[in-house]
């Protein structure tokens, strides 16, 4: 009996304690579903910060803030990019190529053309480029000849942090103007230049001097640019001067349509001085003269290029279509025999020239192309014919022509780093002959080497 009371007097006390803890456990997942919503609310503050300020360096350019420097520690640090590129040829030639020359153009004094028949060895071509700390990159490119001489074909700095999307190139390298020319010969879809660089520019045109980009911050790809230059590069010369002695303007603009084409288009200006700027030529009784001309040369440049992959897969097939038309027009003086008679009296030219090109890539690594090179040297002013002093013929490499050429080739590309190329040409760029010319190339890298422009 005293169990049972003693049982039934502790049930109250069992009772008190079971709801006591029931209210502590509510108190307790109040808490914890209190702490967990503000945990929830600081993760949604932080995401919608960090999404801000993704937005904002969106709007911001690269180039507004100098890159950090992720180079490695110690000596390999300095290691700067190293690449050798080979190449050579073999030519057959049914003309005789020390007698080329592109007719009814002022020459450039080392024409070029197809180069030597039989077995040749082209140009090695030798890059060092690294960033040279956060603020500027620079690159040296020599070109090594098969006949043992060494020159720089480039050689400058370029900024990596101006502001508000600029660029500024300095030293020695190949102009912005057109699409082809600042292209390193390895890089040609065909063994040589259009006809049209090779008149204009022979081959392609340096500055030495600075260059200034800057790109638009649209969504179309739109990049304008200014040169000036010391002037020294063909159509010009260097003059004992100080000041601008050559000067370029260009603009690109370029875009996609779908994904599996982009285009790119662009306009470009030259002009260019030239002192005494002498050229090899016959005159009326085929005596070896030398004739010079002073005076402008100012180029104009359209260029255009599509490019198609299906879906953007550029590894199996690719079409590449592209074109560029060019007018010059030079005034100043003509010189006739400036060793001998000396005379000399006013010349001007309007000339022009274009090509169109197009490669096709019909299974991987194997690529064929045809280009169509068209140019009209026009019916130039010189006084000295004019006046009488002087017969037409004693300007035989002036007399009025419409040189062309038509092209195909055939490239097999083992890997990234070599191409084997054949090509075929029919050259009617002499005046009254055609030069059918065959041509095996080889191209090969060694090193690394930095992608080619678009």
């Amino acid at each position: 009996m005293a169990a049972l009371l003693f049982g039934w007097s502790a049930l109250p006390v069992v009772s008190y304690a079971d709801d006591e803890v029931s209210t502590l456990r509510a108190e307790l997942n109040a808490l914890k579903q209190e702490h967990a919503n503000q945990v929830s609310a600081l993760e949604a503050r932080i995401d919608e910060i960090e999404a801000e300020q993704r937005a904002a360096a969106a709007l911001v350019t690269p180039a507004n803030t100098p890159p950090a420097n992720t180079a490695r520690g110690g000596a390999s640090a300095f290691n700067p990019a190293i690449s050798m590129i080979i190449t050579g040829n073999y030519a057959n030639l049914s003309a005789d190529p020390s007698t080329y020359r592109i007719a009814g153009f002022l020459p450039s004094g080392s024409e070029i053309g197809p180069g030597e028949r039989s077995f040749n060895l082209n140009e090695s071509e030798l890059t060092v480029s690294a960033n040279v700390d956060p603020y500027f990159f620079a690159n040296v490119t020599a070109s090594v000849t098969a006949d043992n001489e060494i020159a720089i074909e480039e050689a400058y700095f370029r900024t990596l942090a101006l502001q508000s999307s600029f660029t500024m190139k300095g030293g020695r390298f190949f102009s912005g103007l057109g699409y082809l020319n600042e292209s390193h010969s390895h890089a040609w879809d065909f063994v040589n230049q259009p006809l049209v660089y090779q008149a204009f520019f022979d081959s392609q045109l340096a500055q030495d001097g600075l260059q200034v980009k800057w790109l638009a911050p649209t969504d179309t790809f739109l990049e304008f640019g200014a040169e000036a230059g010391n002037g020294d590069s063909f159509p010009g010369t260097r003059r004992n001067r100080n000041g601008l002695n050559s000067q370029a303007l260009f603009t690109h603009v370029g875009g996609d349509i779908g994904d599996s084409t982009s285009w790119r288009a662009g306009l470009s200006w030259h002009n260019a001085h030239s002192d005494d700027r002498p050229y090899d030529d016959l005159d009326a009784f085929d005596a070896s003269v030398v004739n010079a001309f002073t005076g402008t040369s100012r180029t104009w440049v359209v260029d255009a290029l599509m490019k198609w992959a299906p879906h953007g897969n550029a590894t199996r097939h690719q079409l590449k279509l592209q074109g560029e038309y060019m007018r010059r027009a030079e005034d100043g003086q003509l010189e006739f025999d400036t060793l001998g008679t000396n005379l000399s009296g006013d010349y001007r030219s309007h000339q022009s020239g274009w090509y169109v090109q197009g490669v096709y890539m019909f299974q991987p690594r194997w690529r064929i192309g045809a280009r169509y090179d068209a140019m009209d040297s026009g019916n130039p002013s010189i006084a000295l014919v004019q006046s009488g002093a002087l017969s037409s013929s004693a300007f035989p490499a002036l007399l009025s022509a419409t040189p062309e050429r038509f092209t195909i080739m055939l490239d097999w590309s083992p890997s990234e780093f070599s191409r084997l190329r054949a090509q075929y040409a029919w050259d009617e760029a002499r005046l009254d002959e055609r030069d059918r010319q065959f041509l095996l190339q080889y191209i090969y890298a060694i090193g690394a080497h930095g992608a080619h422009k678009f």
